[in-house]
């Protein structure tokens, strides 16, 4: 991929791009960090080349293995949410999928540790990540639900791409306190986005909006 290919062109232009930061303030973002990252980070190499001419509309677009990339605005509000408290210097997130949440939390975060459960997208988002240089993010392979549990109680933010039927109760052990988890919860086509918060041996549960996510599963592939 040359240089040319990051910067765009037609619909994957700059102009292209600004048409999508400037929707996602008329959505109701305001963490003008998040404006400024995903303004800057080229979507469409973060899918195969027959939809990067797509990367920019507001809609969520597949990379394969049953997976999707996340509108826009889903990726904009979820690293809002996270971020609300201030910065963060260790985030979890569950399912790499395509890598372009990855790369956004990348810019924001002083850490990312990234699980997928599908080896053939993780190495895909492995080369993305590498060629826009962001060295601060862990990949791993192995089954979302499980985390990364070596490091549990030491994340600042947990971010989840992917919907569970209830909260994996090692997620939330795996916050440090005052941690976020935000994440999809619920099965058929429209789930609960929630806001939990660690707070001591318990947490508390906010309900922010109606989504639509692909299911969490178990296992590796």
């Amino acid at each position: 991929m040359t240089p040319t290919d990051l910067i765009g062109s037609g619909m994957t232009s700059a102009r292209t791009r600004e048409r999508m930061v400037n929707r996602l303030l008329e959505q109701g973002i305001t963490d003008l960090s998040v404006i400024d990252v995903m303004r800057r980070t080229p979507r469409h190499i973060f899918l195969d080349e027959a939809l990067a001419h797509r990367a920019y509309e507001d809609t969520s677009l597949p990379i394969g293995h049953g997976q999707t990339l996340s509108q826009p605005y889903i990726v904009a509000r979820m690293t809002e949410v996270l971020l609300a408290d201030g910065p963060l210097k260790k985030v979890l997130e569950i399912g790499t999928g395509s890598g372009y949440q990855t790369a956004v939390l990348a810019q924001l975060v002083g850490q990312v540790y990234s699980v997928e459960r599908i080896r053939a997208l993780q190495e895909k988002a492995r080369q993305r990540l590498s060629l826009l240089k962001l060295n601060n993010v862990r990949l791993r392979h192995t089954d979302g639900g499980l985390g990364w549990p070596e490091d549990a109680g030491s994340f600042d933010g947990i971010i989840a791409t992917a919907a569970p039927m209830g909260v994996p109760k090692a997620l939330i052990t795996q916050l440090a306190e005052g941690g976020r988890l935000v994440i999809p919860v619920g099965g058929g086509d429209v789930q609960d986005l929630l806001l939990i918060t660690r707070r001591g041996d318990g947490h508390e549960t906010r309900v922010l909006e109606k989504v639509n996510f692909v299911p969490m599963l178990g296992g590796v592939l």
